[in-house]
């Protein structure tokens, strides 16, 4: 919520911060990514939200109402923030699946206008729109007082809303590996969960470890709770591209040989990788032409890319 004013810290955060996780944007070890980045292929096309209470121990003063459907949809900044009030829900979807690739796969942005202010999100995801699963949280912030104002991201990890605006909190799918009824490879939909902050029964929300969640509250206006500005991803077949060196890849899907045909004759690198983000194979090659062998290859989709001249595109291969 940021309809109201605060007293600003006078001093520097980085002068308190004790917590052993992440630190704040613009920090050394920080893991907060900037909107702008280049590792982003796609954003949330589509949201379906589900207002909270401006205030849950009041709820006579209705709901919010600030933003709609569309607020967190496309880059972070375009559309403006839907407010989701307390325990107000956002559930996402994207215009491809997110993957799980190599390190981060995608990043929720919040609108926290400083780096201490920080409205608190839990996170899922699913690959069915059904069945969600939560990433494993942890909030060690102080239980003995409400927090007002000033939340310590270094005691903070898995909430979205760790980082002030145009600076996202990013998730790895690497770590729901193995969950039943979970493909991280077929991400459709990410929900996005209010943290109360409340720290008193029957309001209280909880972290992965059965700790109380501390964060600003109350927040009574319709602006209340976490505003949700978007959802970048990281990995997905949206970031698929063709553009930069030229070649053709066929057949595909496949199951023996593949061809793979340049424009030119230039030494080019060839890597094989699969949807973890691993090089399989590397080759290097100077003709315009390249047979590879997936016979024994296990069957799903792999990630062609050849580079040349410090230019590289990928294509994804199917292999049945």
């Amino acid at each position: 919520m940021k309809g109201f004013a605060l007293i600003l810290i006078a001093f520097s955060f980085n002068a308190f911060a004790q917590g052993p996780y992440a630190p704040v944007t613009d920090s050394l070890g920080t893991t907060a990514m900037h909107k702008d980045s280049s590792a982003f292929v796609d954003w949330a096309s589509a949201s379906i939200i589900e207002r909270g209470w401006q205030n849950i121990t009041d709820t006579t003063l209705g709901r919010t109402t600030i933003g709609d459907n569309q607020s967190a949809t496309d880059k972070s900044g375009i559309n403006g923030v839907v407010s989701l009030g307390d325990s107000g829900i956002a559930i996402l979807t994207f215009s491809s699946p997110i993957i799980n690739g190599n390190g981060s796969d995608f990043t929720v942005f919040e609108n926290a206008f400083n780096n201490t202010f920080l409205e608190l999100a839990h996170v899922e995801v699913s690959s069915d729109g059904i069945n969600f699963f939560r990433f494993e949280s942890i909030s060690l912030s102080q239980i003995n007082t409400q927090i007002l104002n000033v939340v310590d991201a270094t005691d903070i990890h898995n909430l979205a809303g760790k980082y002030r605006n145009q600076y996202g909190t990013p998730f790895d799918l690497e770590e729901l590996v193995g969950i039943t009824g979970l493909d991280v490879n077929n991400i459709t939909h990410v929900k996005i969960i209010d943290v109360v902050g409340n720290i008193n029964e029957p309001y209280a929300t909880y972290d992965s470890q059965g700790n109380v969640i501390n964060d600003p509250f109350p927040t009574p206006f319709p602006t209340g709770g976490f505003d949700l500005d978007a959802i970048g991803v990281i990995h997905s077949f949206v970031g698929i591209k063709e553009s930069a060196i030229a070649f053709k890849l066929y057949p595909n899907p496949a199951n023996a040989i593949v061809q793979i045909l340049f424009e030119n004759q230039s030494e080019k690198q060839i890597d094989i990788i699969d949807l973890n983000g691993v090089i399989v194979e590397r080759f290097t090659t100077y003709s315009n032409s390249f047979q590879l062998n997936v016979s024994d290859y296990s069957n799903g989709f792999y990630f062609i890319r050849t580079t040349a001249e410090g230019r590289s595109s990928t294509q994804k291969l199917l292999v049945n």
